[in-house]
């Protein structure tokens, strides 16, 4: 959800700079202005003009309640947290589009559009394994080659992508051939964007 909202921050926490993606602390009682909430994090603007993402589980220093286990979408209508062990088992490999789904709850931290959305998810590939379960292979890009934050949108997806039942590994690299253009975003995220 975009919003706009200057909270004072209740206590230290660890942030990550966008769009460099360096890890930084901001102290008690900075000033920092919520821009983004959106896929279990925060956007932030400092005091001092740098953009940051605040994970989840430092809602808390923002006055918000941390998601801890918010349940995670794995198709329309349905959750995670409902489908169960048993139900697991029977889903075999999990199909592409729970994968998918789960994707969808990655946001990029400057712009509110899921990963998906915008065109930036490439390939997923789903394999067996020999436990029965799957591993997922997932080929994505930036919109920016330059952009720090890579890593951190790839450990968010592979954190993601592992709560899909009946998936055991999951693999996301970067890529960036092709390259990303505007084309590769979906008529909603264009729409969302004003690009029409």
């Amino acid at each position: 959800m975009s919003m706009h909202e200057t909270v004072t921050l209740a206590r230290e926490c660890s942030a990550i700079e966008i769009p460099s993606g360096i890890p930084v602390v901001l102290a008690a009682g900075s000033e920092v202005t919520i821009t983004q909430s959106l896929g279990g994090s925060y956007t932030v603007y400092t005091h001092q003009g740098t953009m940051a993402q605040i994970l989840g589980r430092d809602a808390d220093a923002l006055g918000k309640v941390p998601p801890d286990s918010a349940p995670k979408v794995v198709a329309p209508g349905a959750l995670l947290s409902d489908v169960g062990e048993a139900a697991a088992a029977e889903l075999g490999q999990p199909p592409e589009e729970l994968v998918l789904e789960q994707l969808r709850t990655v946001y990029d931290p400057e712009i509110p559009v899921n990963v998906v959305e915008l065109g930036l998810v490439y390939s997923c590939r789903i394999l067996p394994l020999p436990s029965g379960r799957s591993r997922v292979e997932v080929d994505m890009t930036l919109t920016a080659p330059g952009c720090g934050m890579g890593s951190v949108l790839k450990v968010d997806a592979e954190q993601k992508i592992l709560t899909v039942p009946g998936v055991e590994e999951a693999d996301v690299q970067i890529v960036f051939d092709p390259p990303w253009d505007q084309s590769r975003m979906s008529e909603a995220a264009r729409l969302h964007l004003g690009l029409w």
